[in-house]
């Protein structure tokens, strides 16, 4: 039984293929690199295969979702968990051909867990300027008996160089006001809404307001490591600007192709599994008649279960 054969809850919105759907988007698919148009197209090859072909200089946002240093299954295309040399080593086959592809001012996020964080710096340090370390809380996860549970993650910030793009205003959270503070009679950097008191407030680098894609949210898919929109969308507004270009080495379920086009973005996926290709081709077909990005409307990110 393929994972879109799976037996459902009439309420469950996972989001599957039907083998004509699967059929029909493996047409759109781009198999070589060549001669064809790449902009926003879903590749669908192995990453080593393609990366010689691509063009240098010539994308403004990288975003990095490799296999993490663990053992995992990937729809049949099964990773296996090594050693930290090992994994370096890796890391070594594809990270700096990637680095290339960035335009000067370009930026790069690199996702990845405890386990293997250590690795991700070190390679970052290595190729880019890192800028920061993001951690995102994951809201949900099994307990670990005989270890703390793992409920973050790590996403390492950096760029091409010391000229590069960063749009503080469109990654504002709107948080709700504890002490809403008053000068002279008026709210001092908040204000009154009909849902309450709030504030506009610059990010950090801890992200405690993501949701997991489950099996009830739209954007939800098989994939087993799927990253939520509303992170990508953050990652998508603060370092691409609008009719720029987005590419995601490692594109599953095409999260990033599909929150690129949500926001106005050029994008490129490159994925082996061709059923993760079919569904991300799709969500981008979706993405043509739903915009939505779950916790981000009105241009504003608001905080986790507050029905927005």
């Amino acid at each position: 039984m393929t994972a879109s054969q799976k037996q459902r809850a009439p309420k469950n919105r996972t989001i599957t293929l039907s083998q004509e759907e699967a059929n029909l988007y493996s047409k759109k698919l781009v198999r070589t690199i060549g001669k064809n148009n790449i902009i926003n197209k879903i590749i669908c090859a192995d990453l080593l295969n393609v990366l010689d072909d691509l063009p240098k200089n010539f994308v403004d946002l990288l975003v990095l979702d490799p296999p993490y240093n663990l053992s995992k299954d990937f729809n049949g295309f099964k990773f296996s968990g090594t050693d930290d040399e090992n994994y370096m080593e890796y890391l070594e086959t594809w990270f700096p051909k990637v680095i290339n592809l960035l335009k000067p001012t370009g930026s790069v996020y690199l996702c990845g867990d405890w386990k293997c964080s250590v690795a991700l710096y070190k390679i970052m340090k290595k190729y880019a300027k890192v800028r920061n370390r993001i951690i995102w809380q994951r809201e949900k996860g099994r307990g670990a008996k005989a270890n703390w549970k793992n409920a973050c993650e790590d996403i390492w910030f950096g760029t091409k160089s010391d000229d590069y793009y960063f749009d503080i205003k469109a990654v504002k959270q709107k948080r709700k006001v504890l002490a809403p503070y008053k000068e002279n009679g008026k709210p001092k950097d908040w204000e009154q809404t009909d849902d309450g008191k709030y504030r506009m407030t610059c990010p950090s680098n801890f992200w405690d307001d993501i949701s997991i894609p489950y099996w009830s949210m739209p954007e939800n898919t098989d994939h087993p490591t799927q990253k939520p929109e509303k992170l990508i969308a953050k990652l998508i507004l603060a370092s691409c600007p609008k009719k720029g270009i987005v590419l995601d080495p490692f594109s599953g379920s095409g999260t990033t192709s599909v929150v690129a086009k949500k926001l106005n973005r050029n994008f490129i996926g490159i994925e082996i599994n061709e059923e993760y290709c079919c569904l991300a081709e799709k969500r981008l077909a979706m993405a043509d008649v739903d915009k939505n990005i779950q916790g981000y409307s009105g241009e504003v990110f608001w905080e986790r279960n507050t029905g927005k």
